[in-house]
């Protein structure tokens, strides 16, 4: 016997109907309306309630009358929105719209699983919130090539829906890079472990802009730029002749800008040659420790089956934005160099940019954003999937967020955020953004490729452990006062035996 919740009431289009019920179904639970010879499945989006004796919201008398034989006679209603997402075979949406009084029903359990679990290839992000018993899976292929956005507040549970998704696909065999911003995923438990990277770069493989943002020399310093070419091609050219000499990159940079100050046509720019020598010893002073002559490509220290994660957390934003370019940009041109026949990188990777917001932000330009714009445009052809994670969704660049075509939104609480969101995505309805604010923790809005239909997830609980979240503050002060305490008997038990 099937469950009806109420009927269709009002006008209706092939894409949105009302309905009016005397039970309270939740927000997000999936209907089924059966016309027109076919089933077609919805979601409710929207509920209010209200009086049948004190307003006119009712005017057919035949859904008076069936609404009242539901629950016996009472004076309220509900009435909600539904978002019709196709018939349940195919999910396309049907080219009528469903007729006045038409029976509105719970989805059946069965055609839910069949919906969120697909035979195909999927790893699973959590349960349905209105049906906990319907886990919920990913289609992996459509979210690595038609890459992923996950957004929500600090504490909304970002970290933790990375983790799952990370360890899901190193369960299925492949490969993420992770590029940590605070050290989060360092040592976390994850299923076929982590390959630590650590943040190194030859500088022979450096490009003159990453040079650039490294010294702290502007666009704008046009003949620092110049004679910083000029030196770096003669040395590069030098060392390619002679590797041996590749560990005397920077001492050898040096000296040819010093021999720039003899030659009487660069004597009138003097100023700008002694100012690039003394950015480039602030340059050895401040990232002498990722500038590794020995260091290998990104290339060769990924691992297949494991979540390799750049550490970036005891790196600044400069530092970081030229670590994160670089490394994209090599990541793409070795899977191009591979897909050519060359020998480059020769598997997929799904790469996550934690604090996307500062790698690639609305209102300022940067090395990274560059390189995420590319492999988002171009990632697709080549196997390089993008995940953009951010708690400042508005600050994120609009057209590498557009480039995102699925969403993970966990609680967003200011609507600027909000509709933001909703103008980079074409699916995120007005509705589903009215129940961000009221998400909680590890809850989210899943839409999408990856999905055949939007959903109100319950992300599961990452079994390993995280090094991030919040600490516990109290528990904190009290180790530290007791580690006074101690060091303070010590220093008098010194005092007293000297």
């Amino acid at each position: 016997m099937s469950d009806i919740i109420g009927y269709v009431i009002g006008e209706a289009t092939t894409t949105r109907t009302l309905f009016i019920s005397k039970t309270i179904p939740k927000v997000g639970e999936y209907v089924i309306l059966r016309y027109d010879g076919k089933v077609v499945l919805g979601m409710v989006e929207n509920l209010v309630r209200g009086s049948i004796s004190l307003g006119d919201e009712i005017s057919d008398s035949r859904i008076v009358e069936k609404i009242s034989k539901l629950e016996g006679v009472k004076d309220h209603y509900i009435k909600g929105s539904i978002r019709i997402l196709g018939d349940v075979n195919q999910l396309k949406i049907p080219r009528t719209p469903p007729p006045p009084a038409t029976v509105v029903e719970r989805a059946d359990e069965e055609i839910l699983r069949r919906i969120f679990n697909p035979t195909g290839v999927g790893i699973r992000i959590g349960v349905l919130i209105s049906n906990p018993r319907v886990p919920v899976y990913l289609d992996i292929n459509k979210m690595v090539t038609r890459h992923l956005a996950i957004l929500a507040i600090t504490g909304a549970g970002k970290s933790n829906t990375v983790a799952v998704i990370a360890d899901g696909i190193t369960k299925l065999g492949g490969a993420v890079l992770i590029f940590d911003m605070h050290s989060e995923y360092v040592d976390a438990d994850f299923t076929g472990g982590v390959n630590l990277i650590l943040p190194r770069i030859n500088p022979l493989n450096l490009h003159v802009t990453e040079f650039m943002k490294l010294m702290r020399i502007g666009g704008e310093a046009y003949k620092q730029e110049y004679y910083l070419r000029k030196a770096y091609s003669k040395v590069k050219s030098t060392i390619l002749k002679n590797p041996s000499l590749s560990t005397k990159i920077l001492e050898m940079l040096e000296s040819e800008l010093r021999s720039f100050l003899d030659i009487e046509d660069y004597k009138r720019d003097r100023h700008s040659i002694l100012s690039i020598i003394n950015k480039l010893d602030s340059l050895r002073e401040h990232y002498g420790e990722i500038l590794d002559p020995l260091a290998p490509s990104i290339i060769y220290q990924l691992k297949l089956n494991r979540v390799n994660v750049l550490d970036l957390g005891s790196l600044d934003e400069e530092a970081a934005d030229v670590i994160v370019s670089h490394y994209l940009r090599a990541t793409l041109f070795g899977r191009k160099k591979y897909k050519t026949g060359g020998r480059g990188l020769s598997f997929p990777v799904f790469i996550v940019l934690e604090e996307a917001h500062i790698l690639a932000p609305r209102d300022r330009e940067t090395l990274s954003k560059y390189w995420i714009s590319r492999i988002a445009r171009e990632g697709r052809k080549f196997g390089l999937g993008l995940c953009l994670v951010s708690q400042r969704p508005k600050a994120l660049d609009s057209d590498t967020l557009s480039q995102a075509n699925n969403l993970i939104v966990l609680r967003l609480v200011e609507p600027s955020d909000q509709r933001y969101v909703q103008q980079a995505s074409e699916t995120l309805s007005e509705d589903l953004v009215e129940q961000l604010p009221a998400l909680n923790i590890g809850e989210a809005v899943v839409l999408g490729l990856m999905v055949k239909v939007p959903a109100i997830v319950k992300i599961d609980l990452f079994e390993g452990k995280l090094s991030g979240g919040d600490i516990d503050v109290v528990s904190e002060w009290h180790k530290a006062m007791n580690r006074q305490e101690v060091l303070r008997e010590e220093y008098e038990e010194i005092v007293e035996e000297w």
